[in-house]
């Protein structure tokens, strides 16, 4: 997959650091780059002014002490506090110490004085235990005071494994290295960290074929060369056949899922429906094909037509038996399925009979209720849908402003393009569907999944505020236009 949108742990960030020192980089180079990059972010958007800068008793502290060296070479007035004694640094933290020829003060409020911004280098994304103490004290002073926050690495007390807070403040800019970490896009954390800079300092992109990322930010170079695209020796049967089962009487997100198939490029979409509801689902539908159906059997014959080459159920399905021996029936097919809403919810009390019945290419779309229903929710939020999709043997759609999507062999995505207005009745029902087309259309569910929870929220950052899910079928075309004609677009700064 696309290393640079990969995201690293903090074992993984460690293990870059000591395979570029290893190669023959220094790691008081790497720490000296380090804080020239924090420095560089600050001269681009502030000018001269007074600054504290906070340091801690690790490498994120020397990381700090380097930035106020350089800023005070600069010409820039600045404060330097340390939490602890200085004769406790060590390593390289304590080397560039050393190198800082101003005085320093313990680590609380009063270094505040006067500051204009202040650099947060107190705790790096490996801290597991609550801010507490001067830190604490110093940092919600800093928020009182009201300066601009710059962030080293992470916001001190943010998680960077996991995104948990534990006592971090929010900062304006965070300026992290080589690559970001999960914590920096899943909530909480990813509210605090402001504009998020990934600075180059040294680390030679070949570690990654060393260390092997399975973690990544979802962005268009994941996927993009796996979309399918119309070809000019196509038509619309070697473009997919999508089948969708209806339910009846919330006939609304079945044919809100079918129109975002359609638009997401399956060559025909059907809806099998209620007999009582085709007169509803055919008076609002017209390139969608209805089929009605009067029992299991008219279903069955349906899944023996195997030019259907994706099947999704659960919007407006209901909970009941039906709904249940419809997905027996569909995942019998080994065809790529895609279970949603009360799909889900119909084996909240048998949910490993559902893991034994998924034998093909199956995704499940839950947003955090429906997993609660299935699977383990201890766990920080990539953890536990790993979890899920290796207990379950099918891609998992953890839904949310903070999206992942996670394979059975432990990959996984993290999604971070998703707009707040996304918040709205129905939106699951049309990121399923464009799921299915994508499904339909022979796409690996993994990145199916990704490409569409992709392409869901820059439809609805396209339309802005106001969207209703009706909305979003209709953006997909210019999504598609922009990316068929701008290649693959990466979403990572690299300073």
């Amino acid at each position: 997959m696309n290393v640079q949108t990969a995201l690293l742990d903090v074992r993984g960030m460690g293990e870059a650091d000591r395979l570029a020192v290893a190669a023959g980089t220094p790691a008081t180079t790497l720490m000296e780059n380090a804080g020239q990059a924090v420095v560089r972010e600050i001269e681009r958007r502030w000018p001269m002014r007074p600054v504290t800068v906070l340091c801690g008793p690790g490498n994120n502290g020397g990381d700090g002490f380097v930035a106020a060296r350089q800023l005070a070479e600069a010409g820039w007035p600045v404060r330097v506090a340390l939490l602890g004694p200085r004769d406790r640094l060590a390593g390289e933290a304590r080397h560039h110490a050393e190198r800082w020829r101003g005085s320093v003060e313990p680590l609380a409020p009063a270094v505040l004085d006067g500051a204009e911004l202040v650099v947060d280098a107190i705790f790096g994304a490996g801290l597991s235990r609550a801010v507490g103490g001067p830190a604490k004290d110093t940092l919600a002073a800093a928020v009182r005071r009201g300066p601009p926050i710059v962030a080293v690495d992470v916001p001190s007390g943010l998680m960077g494994d996991t995104g948990e807070v534990l006592g971090a403040v929010a900062a304006v800019l965070t300026v992290t290295f080589f690559r970001k970490k999960p914590g920096h896009l899943l909530l909480p954390g990813r509210l605090l960290c402001g504009e998020v800079v990934v600075a180059d300092i040294g680390i030679p992109p070949s570690v990654l074929d060393e260390i092997v990322p399975d973690t990544f930010e979802n962005d268009p170079g994941l996927w993009l060369s796996d979309l399918p695209r119309p070809h000019d020796d196509g038509n619309k049967y070697t473009r997919g056949h999508a089948l969708i089962s209806g339910g009846y009487p919330m006939t609304g997100a079945a044919r809100m899922a079918a129109r975002a198939a359609a638009r997401a490029g399956a060559g025909l979409t059907t809806i099998a429906v209620p007999e009582i509801a085709l007169p509803v689902y055919a008076a609002a539908l017209t390139s969608i094909m209805v089929k009605p159906v009067t029992g299991p059997e008219d279903f069955d014959r349906l899944l023996d037509d195997h030019r259907y080459s994706g099947l999704l159920i659960g919007p407006g399905a209901g909970t009941g038996e039906e709904t249940r021996a419809r997905v027996r029936a569909m995942l019998k097919t080994g065809r790529p399925t895609l279970l949603d809403a009360d799909a889900i919810t119909a084996f909240q009390d048998d949910s490993h009979s559902l893991d034994r019945a998924i034998v093909g290419p199956c995704v499940l779309t839950p947003h955090d209720g429906e997993f609660r229903r299935l699977f383990d929710p201890s766990g920080d939020k990539l953890t536990r849908t790993r979890a899920a999709a290796r207990r379950s043997g099918a891609t998992i759609v953890l839904k949310g402003s903070d999206t992942v999507i996670a394979a059975p062999d432990g990959r996984a995505i993290v999604n971070a393009n998703a707009p707040p207005t996304l918040a709205t009745a129905g939106s699951g029902d049309v990121l399923s569907g464009i799921v299915l087309g994508l499904l339909a259309q022979g796409m690996e569910p993994f990145l199916a999944a990704a490409a569409a929870v992709w392409l869901h929220g820059a439809a609805a950052t396209e339309f802005g505020p106001g969207l209703m899910a009706e909305d979003l079928p209709d953006l997909l075309p210019s999504v598609f236009r922009r990316l068929y004609g701008a290649g693959a677009p990466v979403n990572v700064v690299i300073s």
